[in-house]
């Protein structure tokens, strides 16, 4: 299989005055000459390790079962700074919502031949990484035109942000969630079912009326199940 190359990139973020690492996977077929839709991970490390994202694409593009994208993860530094950033009620979450949407999506327009449209823009993420993902497009509608749910944590803020959401802006969401995740260890130790918060979000969102994917998958709240989700995630949405 050809094989794409990483990029291991440095921005420093004014928002939230520090630097932000990204990795950026530029696929096999990879030219200045056409246009890529990009795609952007919080929990960035974990799709590139855990979730295998390089092989994956690589491997759907040199099929033809996509088109052509360049994905971009944003790692977090420990678990404490992923909190802060990640969590609705977090201290940088509203500075982490500017940050991607002022200063993460233009870097990569004038980097890279993007579509510079919000279509054109995809956030991924799974669990605390999917909440932040979410709550950048409620914000930012005009920026990001897709949203990738793999197992969403769920809280009042998101369910209200959404019911306040003007549908007329409306993205289009892929949500999955395990039937297994009724019981699922927080960083805190503590535990939370999953499952009923996200069936709650997913008739918030299908009442407010997003195009959407939503699917229960046997399984439980972890990258064995994520993994192999991704590659129809992706197809999903980029799929020619």
């Amino acid at each position: 299989m050809n094989k794409g190359k990483v990029e291991d990139l440095t921005l420093y973020s004014e928002e939230l005055q520090e630097d932000m690492q990204l990795l950026v996977h530029l696929p096999y077929n990879y030219s200045p000459l056409y246009k890529y839709s990009i795609v952007i991970a919080s929990d960035g490390k974990d799709y590139f390790q855990l979730g295998r994202v390089p092989r994956v694409v690589d491997e759907l593009l040199e099929n033809r079962e996509i088109e052509n994208i360049i994905f971009v993860g944003v790692p977090y530094k420990s678990v404490e700074d992923r909190n802060n950033k990640y969590e609705p009620s977090g201290a940088q979450h509203a500075a982490y919502l500017r940050f991607l949407a002022h200063e993460l999506a233009p870097f990569l327009d004038e980097k890279y031949p993007t579509y510079q449209v919000g279509m054109g823009r995809t956030l991924i993420g799974d669990s605390l990484a999917a909440t932040v993902s979410l709550m950048a497009a409620l914000k930012y509608p005009n920026i990001f035109g897709r949203v990738i749910l793999q197992s969403p944590k769920v809280g009042p803020e998101m369910l209200e942000t959404v019911s306040n959401f003007n549908s007329a802006y409306a993205f289009t969401v892929y949500h999955v969630i395990g039937k297994g995740e009724t019981d699922v260890k927080l960083t805190s130790g503590k535990t939370a079912d999953f499952l009923e918060p996200n069936r709650e979000l997913h008739q918030l969102l299908k009442d407010k009326s997003f195009p959407l994917f939503y699917e229960e998958f046997d399984g439980g709240h972890t990258w064995k199940y994520w993994q192999p989700d991704l590659k129809r995630a992706l197809i999903q949405n980029f799929g020619v």
